[in-house]
């Protein structure tokens, strides 16, 4: 095949797709003028704030985790003795 023929094909997929991808866009314009939205031409994300935890939260978090390991080790060392 041609190089040419092969680059026309391409460019004729490529324009169908463009064709295709404004004709949802303005479906999706058409849907959010219909709910009351405006559309500004940028879309605006809400980016969700990062929670915090204090160092006393962190702290007691901490001390419960390492009470529930040393519950777990002190039960498989109580298994192993008994065996």
């Amino acid at each position: 095949m041609d190089i040419v023929k092969a680059l026309k094909k391409e460019e004729a997929k490529l324009e169908k797709g463009a064709k295709n991808a404004l004709k949802h866009l303005t479906a999706v314009r058409d849907a959010i003028k219909a709910f009351g939205g405006t559309f500004t031409g940028s879309a605006k994300s809400t980016v969700k704030k990062k929670r915090k935890l204090s160092a006393a939260g962190r702290a007691k978090i901490s001390r419960a985790a390492k009470a529930r390991w040393a519950k777990v080790r002190a039960a498989k060392a109580k298994r192993s003795k008994a065996a």
